[in-house]
């Protein structure tokens, strides 16, 4: 269930689930049952809901769910914002149906309540909070109740996360059929506390119809093209790559790209060096092997040879016109492109001429920047506010030619086809130095195994944030050696096990 889709999308598929036959009132008290069911999960809960509910179809999931709680014996006051008249549909017979008490305004006593069902706007909301909804949602957040959502909470924009003037702080949040973007993008993420995906009759198929294309980096998303090795496989059949060093004072993040690489799977990986770091290089690699390399010349020469079929650049090589010239020669090349870092920001001036080349060339290129980096590259795209950050990824991938991936808590994956991934399990503590020369490498090792680019990136991301975790608060790159080698040899076995190659007894 790693689909995202979008508010319009979510009404189409409600739409299409109706075409086929279900009626919009029994989606509508399905998911209100799972609501209720998710609101007695709170042990504060017995004494007393108080539901918020607008005029919409998630006011109709919140009059559901107030129903079934009142049924269960709990005490439940709604609170109705918007004027009884305007409910319609499904909503109004949700309405019809709620037996207990509703009012238009927060109780005096609401701090008697145990939980708030948030049941206001959900994840179709295009507007800013203002006047009494957002005076609602202000005292809600100050009460410090425990609330529940229904949907996304009230306030957050379910296509980009934003939030729209104020919004709901949840404890917890049940959505329908899919997540939607804002359940994934900060900063709507912080707000949704623990996200429960309830199914409540749509079928599967109408995914098919819809077309979906924005996903949650989810293992599901590119388990089938991980390369798994194979018992009769050796090191010449996993690829061979080469990362580029900076000067001798710059030299730790190609080496930790370079050593993510080869955890990562790639069967070789040697680590191109101008000849002033080869000495500084020699004396911390062992497993790594080490060229000269001391300009974009030395780099072509390198990979003529076509079974050095990966390259990572950027991490540590320095943003001079020597620089530039060595990711020109890179692009050359008929080897697949990690381009991080430096490599990105020597082309500030002139994006353009980064972009044509890439373009020119087969071979895949995965581009890595962060916030900065993409705002240097894509002034145009970084500025415009009403775009969220998937968007702005999917159309850098489309102008660029790139697989980009941008970074942060809610890294997006997007490539030029039309495919984009967020990574959600990325813990805080990977934002230290060297921990993106680490996701290059991740990245630069899976694309030496010839897994396809998009997979790769997404791949590497989760195995990223997986190896945050396991290396704990407090990592620094140097222990994220340790943690990916167990990262990477968890998802062997599992994936290996499916497969039918698992554990020998």
């Amino acid at each position: 269930m790693h689909e995202l889709l979008t508010p319009g999308e979510m009404g189409e598929a409600d739409r299409l689930a109706i075409e086929m036959g279900t009626p919009g009132i029994d989606l509508m008290r399905v998911a209100g049952q799972a609501v209720a069911e998710a609101a007695l999960k709170f042990p504060s809960a017995q004494r007393g809901v108080l539901v918020l509910a607008g005029i919409g179809n998630n006011g109709g999931d919140g009059f559901v769910a107030a129903e079934v709680l009142r049924l269960r014996g709990l005490p439940v006051r709604v609170v109705l914002i918007g004027r009884r008249e305007r409910l319609r549909g499904d909503a109004a017979l949700a309405f019809a149906d709620w037996q207990g008490e509703t009012s238009s305004a927060l109780p005096a006593d609401l701090f008697r309540f145990g939980i708030v069902i948030d049941a206001l706007f959900g994840a179709g909301l295009d507007r800013t909070v203002e006047g009494e909804a957002a005076a609602t949602i202000d005292a809600v957040n100050r009460s410090g109740i425990p609330v529940l959502a229904v949907d996304l909470p009230s306030g957050i924009d379910g296509r980009s996360g934003a939030v729209r003037g104020v919004a709901i702080k949840a404890t917890r949040t049940v959505t329908f059929f899919r997540k939607k973007p804002g359940h994934v993008l900060f900063p709507g993420r912080a707000h949704c506390g623990e996200i429960s995906v309830v199914q409540i009759g749509i079928d599967d198929a109408v995914l098919r119809r819809l077309g979906i294309r924005r996903f949650e980096n989810t293992r599901e998303l590119w388990a089938s093209a991980y390369p798994v090795p194979s018992a009769e496989g050796h090191k010449y059949g996993r690829g061979h790559a080469i990362v580029m060093s900076g000067g001798p004072t710059r030299t730790g993040a190609a080496r930790l790209a370079a050593t993510a690489c080869l955890r990562a799977g790639a069967g070789l990986v040697t680590v191109a060096s101008p000849g002033s770091a080869l000495l500084v290089n020699a004396a911390h690699l062992t497993a790594i092997m080490l060229a000269r390399c001391d300009d974009a010349d030395d780099l072509k020469t390198l990979l003529e040879d076509e079974r050095l079929n990966a390259v990572v650049i950027g991490p540590g090589l320095g943003i001079d016109d020597a620089s530039r010239n060595l990711v020109l020669a890179a692009l050359e090349s008929s080897a697949a492109l990690v381009l991080d870092a430096d490599a990105l920001t020597v082309f500030k001036n002139d994006p353009q001429a980064l972009f044509t080349r890439i373009h020119e060339r087969r071979a895949p290129v995965v581009m890595t920047p962060h916030s900065g980096e993409f705002a240097r590259l894509f002034p145009d795209l970084g500025k415009n506010e009403s775009l969220s950050k998937i968007d702005v990824a999917e159309r850098a991938a489309v102008a660029s030619g790139a697989t980009v991936l941008l970074k942060g808590g809610d890294t997006v994956i997007a490539e030029p086809e039309g495919r984009a991934a967020v990574n959600t399990n990325a813990p805080p503590w990977l934002a230290t130095a060297g921990s993106g020369d680490t996701l290059a490498g991740i990245i630069g090792g899976l694309l030496a195994q010839r897994m396809p680019p998009f997979e790769a990136t997404s791949a590497a991301a989760w195995l990223h944030g997986r190896t945050g975790q396991i290396a704990g608060p407090g990592l620094t790159a140097d222990d994220l050696d340790k943690a990916l080698h167990q990262a990477v040899g968890a998802l062997i076995e599992d994936l290996g096990t499916t497969a039918g190659i698992g554990r020998t007894t």
